[in-house]
């Protein structure tokens, strides 16, 4: 198994010294095969899309989730580039809207609010090229110990970043955030029900953790969205840092919560193919209901 991991490694970092827009059209091609092949994974997205907008015709939730593939195999081949491309490379392929300094110059520590988009990569490039903070952030260690390897050399190797594994203590990450550290807080998953509430998202009952607005509440920190937005061709990349939000969070976890998935749906209608839709957000239901996913 590691030696195809090798393999598909060594693919991408030769795939990355292609023009953007050659990778780019590999991307989609690989997208229309995982859309063929990937029969569990298309099912998911389609459940996930027929539940989100109801009221669309089934031609074209087909076709939304033919373009989430797309887009889904381009983001997964241009992991080369942020893995591997110069500085100078990366600087004119991604480009910033908004306020990416705010936790530079902020009296207080800053969590960047980052949903699932494809392109949610990007973002760990776009804030230690362009700023100069060491942002923190937690992931899931992957069961490859060549590819989670690569994976960390690749999200790291600028320098401003560290990135913990979901074990890590809360009082680890707590620490480095009060040392100035923003942090990169991806909330829109389903991790079950522990520390979670059920919220709509898109009218679905969706479990949702309320860790962002409690940990925002304890720790006084400023809130700052951003999302990623992968261009056509060979444009590149933009990600937006929204203006930080003045009265989220309050005393009211579960209401800040649903607050925040509303916000994310608004971010979905503007690029609906580029959504996460392969991961079972509804996977766990409230007490008697039954399994969307069965």
């Amino acid at each position: 198994m590691e030696i195809g991991v090798r393999l598909l490694l060594a693919l991408v970092w030769l795939l990355h010294f292609l023009p953007l827009r050659w990778l780019a059209l590999l991307g989609r091609g690989l997208g229309a095969v995982l859309h063929a092949l990937g029969h569990e994974r298309r099912r998911i997205a389609a459940r996930n899309i027929a539940l989100c907008f109801p009221s669309m015709g089934a031609v074209e939730r087909a076709e939304l989730v033919r373009a989430h593939f797309g887009w889904l195999g381009r983001s997964l081949l241009e992991r080369g580039l942020l893995w591997h491309a110069s500085p100078t490379r990366l600087k004119r392929l991604i480009h910033i809207d908004g306020d990416i300094g705010l936790a530079e110059r902020s009296d207080k520590p800053v969590m960047w609010l980052v949903p699932h988009f494809v392109g949610l990569e990007v973002a760990g490039a776009a804030v230690q090229l362009f700023q100069t903070r060491t942002a923190i952030d937690v992931y899931q260690p992957q069961r490859s110990a060549v590819f989670d390897r690569a994976l960390k050399q690749g999200r790291l190797r600028f320098g401003r970043a560290e990135a913990f594994p979901r074990s890590t203590s809360i009082r680890v990450l707590m620490k480095r955030i009060k040392e100035g550290a923003p942090f990169f807080n991806m909330p829109d998953q389903d991790f079950g029900a522990k520390d979670a509430v059920f919220v709509p998202f898109f009218g679905v009952p969706a479990c949702t953790l309320v860790a962002p607005s409690r940990m925002a509440r304890l720790m006084g920190m400023t809130v700052q969205p951003v999302i990623v937005q992968m261009l056509p061709g060979g444009e590149g990349y933009r990600v937006s840092f929204h203006a930080p939000w003045t009265d989220w969070p309050t005393a009211d976890a579960q209401a800040d919560t649903r607050r925040m998935n509303a916000f994310i749906e608004q971010q979905i209608l503007q690029q609906p193919a580029q959504y996460l839709w392969v991961h079972k957000r509804f996977k766990t239901r409230p007490a008697g209901a039954p399994d969307l996913y069965a």
